[in-house]
Formats: structure tokens, sequence, C-alpha cells
């Protein structure tokens, strides 16, 4: 059987690295690696080669594998061009409508986006978006620092004190939780706020003080994801928010709800009452945005206040997120193929809920 392994255009990630690879190898897997497959993510050609692989052109990987391994490197006219019945996986962003889902839709391939995954244990090790915004969460704060004109942690020196920085972290997910312990590491004062009152335990566990606002509503078929709130819950929210807000130096928005428009958490009220020189580190760009003005992939200077707007914070570190993203796909590979290929556990929940087929039509129709 022959495992394909496409370049990914859109993101410095591979899908697998050499090290992964080596054990497909050693399970009597082909594997076939497109030319120059991650030299973004810092791994060459020869690394492939010598963990066992075969370098092949992008067309080789589409038509002569059995199996084809992505990120989110596949277009239109791949799509196209990928044979009856062969297996993809990537992540693929399923939840959206667009031409490209459609198509994916709609080949005769096997699509799997594992953006899809249950939040259950049996899942857990192939849970390629906790990987990932651990990471981003980690790289926000460290963004948000490099930007930031002053110390975190508190400063003793001859000339006086300088007290440590406020943070505020919104949302308190896998990445909100990464970027909650990264801002205590160096030392600020922490703040963090979730509409989900189950996080609280784990947000002063790692010694932020958690923001909450009475009655949020929990949904606990969510699968762990936040979930739409009343309107006077969301009024109460914004108000203070806005309160905690003015008075930090730096803020990071992680909240996202899967299939919805990100709610606005930071208004034009607010950031016309923060600080000078204060940071927003926007996480939820991708799906509009947690602040007002924040805007995908770019930095806004509003007020003297320092605005970046990055949804895949992980992209600057490839080869970490990688190496993450390939133990998750071998993790996956291994639960659906552990009976073969012609014995696919179609009525698992993992299965069932990633195949892009079933969650397409749902979307769509």
């Amino acid at each position: 059987m022959i495992i394909g392994i496409l370049k990914c255009t859109k993101e410095n990630l591979i899908a697998m690295v050499p090290q992964v690879v080596s054990k497909l190898i050693k399970s009597k897997y082909s594997v076939f690696i497109e030319t120059n497959a991650g030299e973004n993510s810092g791994y060459s050609n020869e690394l492939y080669i010598k963990a066992g692989a075969e370098i092949v052109s992008r067309n080789d990987v589409l038509t002569a594998s059995d199996i084809i391994l992505t990120g989110v490197g596949v277009e239109i006219e791949d799509i196209k061009l990928i044979p009856k019945k062969t297996i993809l996986i990537g992540k693929f962003k399923a939840k959206p409508d667009s031409e490209r889902l459609i198509h994916l839709k709609y080949s005769e391939a096997q699509v799997f986006s594992l953006d899809l995954l249950p939040r259950s244990s049996i899942a857990q090790s192939m849970d390629v978006l906790s990987s990932l915004a651990s990471l981003s969460g980690y790289k926000a704060v460290v963004t948000a620092a490099n930007e930031f004109p002053g110390y975190l942690p508190m400063m003793t020196t001859s000339a006086g004190t300088i007290p440590p920085a406020k943070v505020l972290i919104l949302g308190a997910g896998v990445a909100g939780l990464q970027a909650i312990a990264a801002a205590k590491r160096l030392g600020a004062v922490v703040n963090a706020f979730d509409v989900r009152a189950s996080v609280k335990e784990e947000v002063e566990s790692l010694g932020a003080r958690f923001i909450e606002v009475a009655g949020n509503y929990d949904d606990k078929s969510a699968g762990g994801y936040a979930v739409k709130q009343s309107d006077d819950y969301i009024r109460k929210q914004k108000e203070l928010i806005h309160e905690i807000a003015i008075k930090a130096d730096i803020i990071i928005t992680t909240a996202n709800i899967p299939g919805r428009q990100a709610p606005v958490l930071i208004e034009k009220k607010t950031l016309n009452e923060m600080k000078s020189g204060s940071i927003i580190v926007d996480m939820a760009t991708a799906s509009g945005g947690n602040c007002e003005l924040s805007i995908d992939n770019k930095k806004v200077i509003v007020h003297d206040i320092v605005i970046i707007g990055d949804s895949i914070l992980y992209n600057k570190m490839g080869k970490q997120a990688s190496l993450l993203y390939s133990n998750n796909i071998y993790n996956f590979l291994k639960y659906i193929l552990k009976d073969g290929i012609e014995n696919i556990p179609y009525d698992s929940d993992i299965v069932s809920k990633t195949l892009l087929k079933q969650e397409l039509t749902q979307v769509l129709n």
C-alpha cells in the first residue's frame, strides 16, 4: 500500500515528519513524498530519503497513492486527479461552506477531515485542533511580549519597582490554557474569562484569576466547546470584560464557537479606553475575530494599541507543529487501518464524524 504526502501550500506544515515516516516504512507501507514537501517545516528531501521514502512529483502523489495525507494543501485541480476510493486525510476546515469543500464532497475519494474529530478520550491522540492550539496559545504570549513596550514580571531596580504586566485571556480552551501557563511563567498577573464554568478549576490551577459572569449556559453535549449564550448574559459579559480590559496591558483572545462567527468581546468603546501601548493578539480572526477592529493576518494600530490578528500562530513553529500533526495523523491511521483498509470501522464515532461527505451533506442541504 502506498501512502502519499502532499506539500501544504497554505501553511508551514507537513503531514508526516521523517521520524514518523520511518514508523510507516517499518509497518510495510511504501511512502511517496512530494518534492520539497517539508522544506517550509525544516525537513529536507534527504531526511525523507534516509527515512525510507521516495521523492516524487505532486502528480504522482495524487494519482498513485492509496492514502494521501496533507494539511490544508489540496486544491480543486488536485481533487480532480485523485482516483476513486483513494483515502484523503487532512484538516479541511469542514464547517464553513466553500467551493473546495463542495468538490471534496462530490469527489469519489474518501475524505477525512481531522478538524471534525469528536472530543473524546479515545480520540485525544488524534486531536489535531488541540495539538496546534497548544502551540498557538504559547506563541500568542511570546508574540504579545515581543510587542509590549515593558516588562512582564515585576522588576525591582535601584530606581524603583516596576509592577508586573496585567494579562487578560479570553477563552480558556486548549489555546487559552496554554496562554495562561506561558504568561504566568513570564511573571505576569493573569485574569481569564470563559463562558464555560467547568474550566474554572483548570484556570485557577495555573495561577490565573477566573472571571465569572452569572447565568451562563453550558451545554454538555457540545463536546467541550463553548455554545451561544442568551442576550442578557452577553450584555453582562461585555460589561465585565470592558471593565477588566481597560486595565490590561496585554489581551489574548481565543474564543471560537464551531460553525459560527466568533463572538465580539473587545468593542470599539473598550479600545478607546484602553491604556496606550496595550497589545491585543486575536486568535479568532479566521472566523471574524473577537476584537471588533482586528483583521486576519494583519497588525493594526488603533489609538497606540497594537492589534495582531492571527488564527494560525502555530504556523510560525512549523517544525514542532508538523511533529505533533504527524503523530495525530499516525494515530488516526492506526485506528482506521487496524483491521485493514477493507475493514475501516465506519460505524465508529471517530470515523463517522470525520468522513467529510456525511458532514457536508448536513452543512449543504
